[in-house]
């Protein structure tokens, strides 16, 4: 009850920033609930300030309630959903991933780039945006500054995408399936792919769709080994506790995923799931922009952006050129 009473406060300043980010993302559907909520916790922070007693609570949503979001989002996930397009896709996702962290490690050292902005901007453009992100940034222990602004780098070129992948399909020629196929592997939200495939076409947002949930999957094994990676780093520093740094909530997901794949859960109830889940990453990520200062974010300069751009660049032309020698466009 005294635990209650600490958190009380923060837990409910974030879930009615929620409530705005989500009628806002809803207007907006190509910004989303999530960037709403991260940008007007931000704006809240760096001008009147959150209260004090709010702090705790805060802290526990940007944590506690980020991970609860993960593992609902795996309950309205289905493996046979993405079996038959997931092994269609899976060579271009797997080119496509390894660009991505290869570029975000590479390119990242280059400009001198953080690591934990590297890995999160990396797991961001080769995965799925903000949930990769979400996912990922307690393994590694990230703070809030990093998480916030990778997840705006990602946004950025998001809204980038759904822009100028439509005109630029046309322009190439792609086939509904051919574009499909670069939107789900080159886009990193999936709103963002939903958007630029149905602009396309009804066929294209189709196949987009469920190519961009196959690279949704790939958030479990990428998870284990940012888990086995952080271990190894702990253990060097005497500092390995394995139950400390495994990722249980990704346990859970995988759990919530294989029920709602054996039919566990009633069809009506999960579209309820999947909202609630993706209502508390919008509730998370506010608390995580109520948890940013706009003058550390600052410091990083513009680096980790053109970090972003860089590998998500190399992301879609990768995707382009696997299919051009696959003969898949």
């Amino acid at each position: 009850m005294e635990k209650l009473k600490e958190i009380y406060s923060g837990v409910v300043l974030s879930f009615i920033i929620a409530i705005i980010a989500t009628i806002l993302g809803k207007k907006f559907p190509i910004i989303g609930g999530a960037v709403f909520g991260i940008l007007i916790g931000i704006i809240i922070n760096n001008t009147i300030g959150k209260p004090e007693r709010s702090k705790k609570g805060v802290a526990f949503v940007s944590k506690k309630v980020l991970q609860w979001s993960i593992i609902l989002l795996g309950a309205g996930l289905s493996f046979t959903q993405v079996k038959s397009t997931g092994i269609e896709s899976l060579s271009v996702t797997m080119v496509t991933i390894t660009v991505a962290f290869l570029s975000a490690y590479l390119v990242g050292k280059l400009l001198k780039v953080p690591s934990n902005l590297k890995s999160l901007i990396g797991v961001g453009t080769a995965i799925c945006g903000g949930s990769a992100i979400a996912a990922v940034s307690p393994i590694i222990e990230a703070d809030d500054m990093e998480i916030a602004y990778s997840i705006s780098t990602i946004f950025f070129f998001n809204i980038i995408a759904v822009l100028i992948f439509p005109p630029l399909g046309h322009a190439l020629n792609l086939t509904d399936k051919g574009f499909g196929l670069w939107a789900g592997t080159a886009i990193n939200d999936t709103s963002s792919v939903v958007a630029a495939g149905y602009i396309f076409s009804n066929a294209a947002g189709e196949f987009a769709t469920i190519v961009k949930l196959t690279r949704a999957t790939l958030i479990i094994p990428v998870s284990l080994v940012f888990a086995i990676v952080t271990a190894y780093k702990k253990k060097r520093e005497s500092k390995f506790n394995l139950k400390d740094i495994f990722p249980w909530f990704i346990l859970w997901f995988l759990v919530a995923s294989i029920l709602n794949t054996l039919g566990v859960f009633p069809k009506n109830s999960i579209p309820y799931i999947e909202s609630t889940g993706k209502f508390m990453i919008v509730m998370a990520l506010s608390a995580v922009g109520l948890s940013a200062n706009f003058k550390d974010m600052l410091k990083s300069g513009l680096k980790p952006l053109l970090l972003g751009l860089i590998v998500w660049f190399n992301v879609a032309v990768s995707s382009l050129l696997v299919q051009h020698f696959m003969g898949q466009l």
